[in-house]
């Protein structure tokens, strides 16, 4: 795998208007070394941890495997068209819950990149229904403020569904006073997969933390599981190793129980190469938020 991705890269830099045909050929490759990789990886999950989600993983708007296996757990929760927010969505072609707002969702994207926020904006147009978009740069003394207004202004009050933060920083310490004020019955974070358990680290907190690039990012697993151990359980994690799934305690009698160890997927960040189809857009979204729902009026 490894071996082939070099090839892929070198090929790209070198001949990416020279032989179009080999570009094609090894694309065409990859993808199918990645689905291999994926299947192989879920096979294993069915094995050695009967009942995790994360064997149900696929792709379709997400980085990586997490639409599916949001959706094996909502599926399992009984959870319809329900209520969501997500912090650090990008300009909404990628991002965990594109997905559930095709399914009838409704929720808020806060993002501190005003040209995502006004990519996203352009591209879903005027009206847009049963989503919220907001642009602002989140720490934990400003989060409950601005998660109020964005999801006041989607319909949107009380306890939530689902909560996902991905914000390459702070993503703890702005989590958990939402998981407090929100009770979602589905958290996904993105965690530190270089960090193993039991290891319980974080970065320190800083209002004005941008990520580098490098492994000083976020949280490890461990220490995640610990901010959440009284009112959490870590029910998932998905096979690229990049987000965590705990569902609340009060729920998750549904969910066979695993330690952090058996859970824990390591750094696959390949397979967020992998195709789900043709390229990207919200075109299909921007449709359905614009479509006049019954009751909505006009």
């Amino acid at each position: 795998m490894n071996k082939l991705l070099r090839r892929w890269l070198a090929v790209r830099v070198a001949v990416s208007e020279a032989n179009p045909h080999e570009i094609f050929l090894l694309d065409a490759q990859l993808q199918v070394a990645l689905q291999t990789q994926l299947s192989a990886l879920q096979k294993e999950v069915r094995e050695r941890t009967p009942g995790n989600p994360a064997a149900d993983g696929f792709k379709a708007y997400s980085q990586a495997d997490e639409d599916g296996i949001i959706e094996a757990i909502a599926d399992r929760l009984g959870l319809r068209e329900g209520r969501f927010l997500e912090v650090g969505t990008g300009d909404g072609r990628e991002n965990n819950t594109h997905y559930l707002l095709l399914k009838g969702w409704r929720g808020a994207w806060i993002d501190g990149d005003r040209d995502s926020i006004e990519r996203a904006r352009a591209s879903l147009g005027a009206r847009t229904g049963r989503l919220a978009l907001r642009c602002a740069m989140v720490d934990r003394e400003n989060i409950l403020e601005i998660a109020k207004e964005a999801l006041g202004e989607a319909g949107v009050d009380g306890r939530l569904d689902f909560l996902s933060v991905d914000i390459d920083g702070n993503d703890l310490e702005v989590c958990v006073p939402l998981v407090r004020a929100y009770s979602p019955a589905i958290v996904c974070v993105e965690y530190n997969a270089k960090i193993r358990p039991p290891l319980k680290i974080s970065i320190a907190y800083d209002k004005g933390h941008v990520w580098s690039g490098d492994d000083y990012q976020g949280s490890s697993l461990s220490a995640w599981t610990d901010a959440f151990k009284e009112g959490y359980v870590l029910v998932s994690c998905s096979l690229s190793g990049s987000n965590a799934f705990f569902v609340r305690s009060d729920l998750a009698g549904v969910f066979p129980r695993y330690t952090e160890r058996e859970l824990y997927q390591p750094a696959r960040y390949q397979l967020s190469a992998l195709h789900s189809g043709h390229q990207a857009s919200t075109k299909f979204l921007s449709s359905q938020l614009g479509a006049i729902r019954p009751g909505e009026g006009p």
